[in-house]
């Protein structure tokens, strides 16, 4: 899991939470099939199930606090695929293509399987299967929930809130992704084409990755001088940093000028445009203020490393 996952979407999770919500977390294992996940092989999509609820754990969201469901548990009701079906009838099978971008998809994409026509379906009847009020999800998933609200409204269901995360950037930043589409946006599209993705392990920061690894990922990461458009590290800031207008303290070294205190992402963005923080300050703050977050999950699969060793067993195959 990279820090897109378990910082920005499993932080909302904690925020819902506290406000009193029962948050499901849904663990999509014939979704990830028909996505040929591990190529669809369905003893590796539960593993990396299994490995993605001890990273929710690690993070502080255990089963006394969220509830978790399969998607195989809902696949098993009677009723589920007549909620699919139905759903599948108020849409042209054109609209449903146009929303393979939720499965990382490029919209232009012609040569799919026919399985694929089934996953923003099943993923709105998913919503009304489990009722929930309020779906949530990365930007990325936002057609699944429009498809989800119009075809609740046809078929009165009932229409779902959707409430939509941002996504993280990799670590190469914009310039360093696909030209792929993924939205009539184009810049969503540019920004789901850069997202986080583990499975580009040297674009990505994981949940476990060692002080030291997460440094020098850093390192290399794309941050030109004075650019905040796609930055990846000054997202890092905007996202991460500065969520609750805490404020954030850069630590230099005296010989660089000696600390820097911001009370407001703006402040802080007009300092780097201006020059006044430099590339590697930046990068080496954000590696701290990340080792010291994912303290936490480090000790967690320190005393629990099955369920990561498993995985590795896994992408390694």
């Amino acid at each position: 899991m990279h820090i897109g996952t378990g910082l920005v979407c499993g932080t909302k999770i904690k925020d819902m939470v506290k406000a009193g919500f029962h948050f499901i977390i849904f663990l999509a294992d014939w979704h990830s099939m028909i996505n040929n996940k591990f190529g669809g092989d369905m003893e590796k999509i539960e593993t990396a199930g299994e490995y993605f609820k001890h990273c929710f754990t690690a993070l502080g969201l255990a089963e006394d606090k969220v509830e978790y469901i399969w998607a195989s548990e809902l696949a098993g009701k009677p009723n589920y695929w007549e909620r699919v079906i139905r759903i599948a009838k108020t849409i042209t099978a054109q609209r449903a293509m146009r929303a393979l971008p939720i499965m990382g998809r490029d919209m232009k994409a012609q040569d799919v399987e026919a399985a694929s026509l089934f996953y923003p379906c099943m993923q709105a009847a998913d919503i009304f299967e489990m009722n929930l009020d309020v779906a949530c999800a990365g930007i990325d998933q936002r057609k699944a929930h429009v498809l989800a609200r119009e075809a609740g409204e046809k078929l009165r269901w009932g229409k779902p809130v959707a409430l939509h995360t941002p996504m993280l950037m990799g670590l190469a930043g914009i310039q360093g992704s696909d030209q792929g589409s993924y939205d009539d946006d184009p810049k969503l599209s540019s920004v789901i084409a850069a997202k986080m993705s583990k499975s580009k392990p040297e674009n990505t920061i994981l949940l476990h990755d060692s002080p030291e690894l997460i440094e020098e990922k850093l390192r290399k990461a794309y941050c030109p001088p004075k650019i905040i458009e796609g930055n990846p590290v000054i997202e890092y800031y905007r996202v991460l940093a500065f969520r609750e207008n805490e404020t954030v303290i850069l630590r230099r070294e005296q010989k660089y000028g000696g600390d820097l205190t911001f009370s407001s992402f703006k402040e802080f963005e007009e300092a780097y445009k201006t020059e006044k923080i430099h590339p590697q300050d930046l990068k080496a703050n954000m590696a701290g203020i990340l080792a010291d977050v994912l303290r936490g999950v480090r000790d967690y699969f320190n005393k629990h490393p099955e369920p990561l060793e498993q995985m590795r067993k896994i992408e390694a195959r």
